[in-house]
């Protein structure tokens, strides 16, 4: 069956270098959530066929940005389109493409998240990729699917530096598997709670069915881990206006269509808020 997906919109010494420790994931220090046991990665990819992608890009002092791709199956989705929803919790973002899913419960390309300035060229790079597809020759209509957060803190955003080949390369590289979490992709230049922020992801079972997540953070407010503020006891040191966005999409093998989906997308705003996060836009005018 394939995926359903719905949209708001994760030391070894070597001869001479040492790497770095991998950083332990929340359930890893004790900070487990929820009662639902979790998928085998604890990632979005638990749902069979959903593959990720990341382009990562840091360049000198003010470089930090990227994109990242979920693909719900290894076939050609125009061709093979999956049900789909939107729900938006506020809307400050610049998604492209979210009109025709909501109006048609269904997603024909690739999930795009990359940073704000840089929706138009990715969305433009995912039609190129979608119209050479063979099979595509005589489509005259695809719908990218591109949502965003705001870089412009850690990453020179005017630059506008995720284009054609950034995209290309974060599709070809899309793997099942282990996601890579942190500053990657469209979570290089992020920054959540005051600290660094970036690509998350995890999943759960319920019965038969999984549920996996991946989430672009980019937002303010009072960390809370477990109910605890741990926000209030470290201290900060980047922006935390409690103004910023967040992005979250959603897979699930359920056998749930559109009306469904967009329920299940709504409800993603109760764990957001478990967070600590404040759910408001920003004033006009401000990035």
């Amino acid at each position: 069956m394939r995926p359903r997906i719905t949209v708001y919109l994760l030391l070894a010494l070597a001869a001479a270098a040492q790497e770095p420790a991998r950083r332990p994931r929340a359930p890893e220090i004790g900070m487990a959530s929820g009662a639902l046991p979790r998928g085998p990665l604890d990632a979005v990819t638990d749902v069979a066929g959903v593959r990720v992608g990341h382009t990562t890009l840091v360049r000198g002092d003010n470089v930090r940005t990227g994109v990242t791709v979920i693909l719900p199956h290894a076939g050609n989705l125009f061709r093979d389109k999956v049900p789909g929803a939107v729900f938006i919790g506020n809307a400050f973002g610049k998604l492209a493409g979210s009109t025709q899913v909501e109006e048609l419960g269904e997603i024909e390309t690739p999930i795009a998240l990359t940073g704000t300035l840089n929706v138009p060229r990715v969305a433009d790079a995912i039609l190129d990729y979608t119209l050479a597809l063979p099979g595509n020759e005589q489509v005259r209509s695809v719908n990218p699917l591109v949502g965003e957060t705001n870089d412009g803190y850690l990453n020179d955003i005017r630059g506008r530096h995720v284009g054609r080949a950034e995209v290309l390369a974060a599709i070809a590289g899309a793997h099942a598997g282990p996601v890579e979490e942190g500053a990657v992709g469209a979570g290089t230049g992020t920054v959540a709670f005051g600290f660094k922020g970036g690509i998350g992801t995890a999943s759960r079972r319920a019965g038969a069915y999984t549920v996996g997540v991946l989430v672009q953070s980019n937002f303010g407010g009072t960390l809370q881990m477990g109910g605890a503020p741990l926000g209030r006891e470290l201290a900060a040191r980047g922006p935390n206006s409690g103004d910023g966005s967040i992005l979250m999409v959603v897979a699930t093998d359920a056998p749930v269509d559109a009306r469904n989906l967009r329920r299940m997308a709504a409800r993603t705003m109760f764990g957001l808020a478990r967070t600590g996060t404040p759910l408001r836009s920003p004033p006009r005018g401000t990035p």
